[in-house]
């Protein structure tokens, strides 16, 4: 099995969330205005996903890591979850970077 984009609606707008093979989020998208954004947001992901030097590593304000994927133009197209520590946040990049390019994009019902 392979990861998927799902695309969902929001009172605002349209959100992404990257899932891994195995069910979980592993990147969340900022909320866009139309669905045609998101697909495009999608696509950015694809294209800049093998790229390791477009994640961030940061921390949050409590010291938890996570990352976001930036695009070429240095907006950030996705944020991941919190983690417990830094190889769990390495983890997860790599996830994305095994997951996204090969990705389908679902709609949530």
């Amino acid at each position: 099995m392979m990861g998927k984009f799902v695309v969902s609606t929001t009172t605002s707008g349209f959100r992404f969330n990257l899932k891994a093979d195995n069910g979980q989020t592993i990147l969340t998208s900022e909320t866009y205005n139309s669905k045609a954004s998101c697909l495009n947001g999608i696509e950015s992901v694809k294209k800049n996903a093998g790229d390791d030097n477009k994640y961030e590593r940061v921390n949050a304000k409590d010291g938890r890591p996570y990352f976001n994927l930036k695009a070429s133009n240095g907006q950030v197209i996705g944020t991941s979850q919190m983690y417990a520590d830094a190889a769990g946040r390495d983890n997860g990049i790599e996830s994305v970077k095994k997951n996204a390019a090969a990705a389908s994009t679902v709609e949530e019902e």
